[in-house]
């Protein structure tokens, strides 16, 4: 089912109004005809962060002076798309497609943050006149990936950080973790992963596509982060944090069902 979102004025007497680009997707792309069903999921205040339910709603039709597409909203139910932990991927920066498939995949595996990090061994290096347009189309992949996954929130891309300020508000998270291809075994990975509790904050810190440096290891463990194995294999930066993520998903929702 489709799926858009709103900002809460866009809500009023049980109906919802779809303009902009979502009201030319409905109406030329989609071809939706009245009676045709979707799912709205509303934008809290001034940030990306979502109410925590979704709407059910009846398109009646299209208003063309206003360019709005107007539904009646049939009823109101829980999300139950979301993780029950808010994860972070803070990622060092690789090449532009590279970077455009980690956000959508990120987004389609439970992220709820994207960060962009410019670390020592950084094949690409953003100008600062480049930084505001990447993110803004960075964004634009992470709300087409969040409808299309059906996501109940658009995941926030961030601006670019160095890597000590991504330590830092990494280091603020409940569980901070490392990737790191020099660390050996699944013991303490396993122990780490199994001990995560749903409504815990997660930062997990990935290397670009040349690797950590040693003193940016040394600053993450100093500011608490866990270095970690993902196996015997070295993982591409683009492969790294999927792997992890995909671990996360797996155990918190196992964990929130209840399944063995």
């Amino acid at each position: 089912m489709q799926r858009f979102f709103v900002w809460p004025e866009q809500i009023a007497d049980g109906y919802v109004r779809i303009g902009g680009d979502d009201y030319t997707h409905i109406r030329n792309a989609l071809r939706m005809r009245a009676g045709e069903a979707f799912m709205v999921s509303v934008q809290a205040g001034d940030s990306r962060e979502m109410s925590s339910g979704e709407y059910y709603c009846i398109l009646e039709g299209f208003d063309p002076e206003r360019l709005e597409a107007v539904a009646k909203i049939a009823y109101f139910q829980e999300s139950q798309q979301e993780l029950p932990c808010e994860i972070t991927l803070y990622q060092g920066l690789p090449k532009s497609e590279k970077m455009e498939f980690i956000i959508q995949k990120a987004v389609e595996l439970g992220a709820v943050r994207i960060v962009p990090v410019a670390m020592k061994r950084c094949v690409v290096k953003l100008e600062a006149d480049r930084k505001d347009k990447k993110t803004s189309r960075w964004q634009a992949i992470a709300e087409s990936a969040a409808k299309q996954c059906g996501r109940a929130r658009i995941p926030e891309i961030s601006g670019v950080l160095s890597y000590a300020e991504a330590v830092r508000e990494a280091s603020a998270a409940d569980v901070f973790l490392v990737p790191y291809e020099n660390e050996k075994g699944m013991a303490e990975t396993r122990r780490i992963v199994s001990q995560i509790a749903p409504g815990q904050k997660i930062a997990m810190m990935i290397g670009p596509e040349g690797g950590f440096d040693e003193d940016e290891i040394r600053l993450a463990r100093e500011a608490g982060g866990h270095t970690i194995s993902l196996g015997k294999r070295i993982l591409r930066t683009e492969t790294a944090g999927m792997c992890l993520l995909s671990i996360l998903m797996f155990h918190l929702e196992e964990s929130e069902t209840g399944d063995k």
